[in-house]
């Protein structure tokens, strides 16, 4: 058993928002259709520019088809619906789920377009191996009971080794898989991505401390992985 240390309570909430274009929410689909947004992920840039990131724990169990819908907001797709055509997990997650390992790349492509989404969202930049801890982060998630976005701005702390820790109250079910984003450009809304919800308690058990897993060398293998294979 790990040792986790953390706030009692967190010092804000996060706060619907009408949503940034390179976030999105994965839906299940149900003949065809939409069915409903159970996760969250974001568009990072790639030479293909067809990359998101979630967690791993989100794609793992059989879901049938996943659709990514970025800038998703109250029912509003103004990015379109893009469907994912493969998924990348670490080796140690397949093998384990560790804990550590808690990170996936999806490739998303939408029929009948040869552009990439990264064309039409824009997209985060991936930082593996940054310096993290008290890092300012600015975290967004599409939580299952709600059809908006909610997003916060606080430091991370290191509670553990290979995981981050994020004190904000509201990251409920379907958070999972939302970016941890420093250095955000206010006008565009993009910025690096140095953890995604997910990780110890597969992202955390309360709605006011999120966890992710520290994205290191594994992560930074994984991206180059999906890269190679576009």
């Amino acid at each position: 058993m790990r040792a986790v240390r953390h706030l009692a309570a967190p010092s804000q909430a996060g706060q619907a928002f009408t949503g940034t274009p390179a976030v999105g929410a994965l839906f299940t689909t149900a003949a065809g259709k939409l069915g409903r947004h159970f996760c969250t992920a974001s568009v990072v840039d790639s030479p293909a520019g067809d990359l998101v990131i979630t967690a791993a724990h989100c794609v793992t169990s059989p879901l049938g088809t996943i659709e990514f819908v970025p800038g998703y907001d109250r029912g509003d797709q103004p990015y379109g619906i893009w469907t994912v055509t493969k998924v990348y997990v670490d080796q140690a997650w397949k093998s384990s789920s560790s804990d550590d390992d808690d990170f996936a790349f999806l490739r998303v492509g939408r029929p009948g377009s040869s552009a990439p989404v990264e064309d039409v969202t824009g997209a985060e930049r991936l930082a593996t191996g940054a310096p993290v801890s008290r890092q300012l982060v600015q975290v967004i998630g599409y939580p299952n009971a709600t059809n908006q976005p909610i997003g916060c701005q606080n430091r991370l702390r290191q509670p553990m080794a290979g995981q981050l820790e994020f004190d904000c109250d509201g990251y409920t079910n379907g958070t999972s898989g939302g970016p941890f984003l420093s250095e955000v450009d206010q006008a565009t809304g993009q910025g690096l991505v140095i953890g995604v919800i997910g990780g110890y308690q597969q992202g955390g058990n309360t709605p006011q401390v999120s966890y992710s897993a520290v994205l290191g060398a594994n992560a930074a293998a994984l991206y180059k992985q999906a890269v190679a294979d576009g």
